[in-house]
């Protein structure tokens, strides 16, 4: 079973830029697709990005697309979120998961969290 651990949140300005780091243990992620969903307060969880296992394909929700980059690196068995241009609409926890279905973007193996707050 895979565990991961989400880290790079925090309180910036509008405008600013946020790198989210989700590092793997308990087994490499590296054949597997991996996301980032995330939620804000008194709403679902949504659907941020998606990398496919060898980083030929990226995914991205239209509210990010043009902001934020996925990438990652199986050497490290780390996936990373660079977000540019934050907006305070941007203000949620977001987590790191294993994408089970690309094309559903059904995912797993949660990790905790990291908190991005973005103020105006």
């Amino acid at each position: 079973q895979v565990q991961l651990v989400e880290s790079g949140g925090g309180l910036v300005q509008a405008g600013g830029s946020l790198r989210l780091s989700c590092v793997a243990s308990g087994r490499t992620v590296s054949f597997y697709n991996m996301g980032w969903f995330r939620q804000a307060p008194g709403k679902e969880r949504e659907f941020v990005s998606a990398i496919t296992w060898r980083a030929g394909s990226t995914y991205y929700a239209d509210s990010v697309k043009g902001r934020f980059t996925i990438s990652r690196d199986n050497a490290k068995n780390t996936v990373y979120l660079q977000m540019n241009v934050l907006k305070p609409e941007d203000t949620a926890v977001y987590y790191c998961a294993v994408v089970r279905n690309i094309a559903t973007m059904e995912a797993e193996s949660w990790g905790q969290g990291t908190q991005v707050t973005v103020s105006s």
